[in-house]
């Protein structure tokens, strides 16, 4: 219901007591929260992000790659970092549990712990999905590829990562890159989820 319709805005005053109908009659009607609202995404249309300007788009490497960005170093750091949005279908992708164990396994930690003992995690809702954060930082021992069993081995990285419970399937957003490098994107990052619609 539009409580700012001009029908409907000086019955609901009346009630109240606190103004004249015809004063409130006369009084323009603000059409900015009508114009702001942000429209019913249709089910099962393919999620939308829009990235900060200061990333740069890249053509996705695979299928599973929906979006892949290129983000700018840290002064101090040799690479860029990267950020990629995969999603694999309906029922793919393996789920939020199975995808947080495999980043786990991903990366090693200096002092011989488990990853899994020192990896983060939050939940919060973002246009209605289910949205699983989780950020762990360590050396960086990933697959060059997947399957290949060579590994790659940079210490000194971080990992952000989001996964999105859509009506469609899981969208799996991962952002990787020297630590300075990702804090430097991080606030950056939570916003490019914040605004998914």
């Amino acid at each position: 219901m539009n409580l700012r319709s001009p029908h409907i805005l000086p019955l609901l005053l009346l009630g109240c007591g606190t103004r004249a109908p015809q004063e409130d009659a006369e009084r323009p009607v603000q059409p900015a929260a009508a114009a702001t609202a942000t429209p019913a995404r249709p089910s099962g249309s393919p999620l939308v992000f829009e990235p900060p300007k200061d990333w740069a788009a890249e053509s996705p490497t695979s299928t599973m790659r929906k979006a892949q960005y290129r983000l700018p170093r840290a002064a101090a750091d040799a690479e860029d970092a990267e950020c990629v949005v995969y999603f694999f279908g309906e029922m793919g992708g393996g789920g939020v549990e199975a995808n947080i164990e495999r980043w786990c396994t991903q990366f090693q930690q200096p002092d011989g712990r488990e990853s899994k003992e020192v990896l983060a995690r939050s939940e919060r809702k973002v246009a209605g999905l289910s949205v699983h954060e989780a950020e762990l930082s360590g050396t960086y021992v990933a697959e060059t590829a997947p399957g290949s069993g060579v590994r790659v081995n940079k210490p000194g990285f971080r990992m952000l990562a989001a996964i999105l419970e859509s009506d469609h399937g899981a969208y799996y957003v991962k952002l990787v890159g020297p630590a300075s490098t990702v804090d430097k994107h991080a606030s950056a990052f939570r916003d490019f989820i914040s605004r998914v619609h």
